[in-house]
């Protein structure tokens, strides 16, 4: 897959997916909580498949085809 996500977005997504596993881990929140995998791991591997159907892509660096 190719990388489309990149920057400030990227940043956003591993702080916002650390942050609402850590409040389920710590009860702040429900279950529902641990949904911050998804923005945790798009946020890590820097490829989200809804930018892809969607044809978006916030990463800068032009990648071969």
């Amino acid at each position: 897959m190719k990388i489309n996500v990149g920057g400030i977005d990227r940043v956003l997504r591993i702080i916002v997916g650390l942050t609402l596993i850590g409040l389920a881990i710590t009860g702040v929140i429900g279950w529902w909580g641990y949904i911050g995998i998804l923005p945790l791991a798009t946020g890590l591997f820097r490829v989200c498949p809804a930018y892809g159907l969607l044809g978006m892509n916030t990463c800068p660096i032009k990648q071969p085809k």
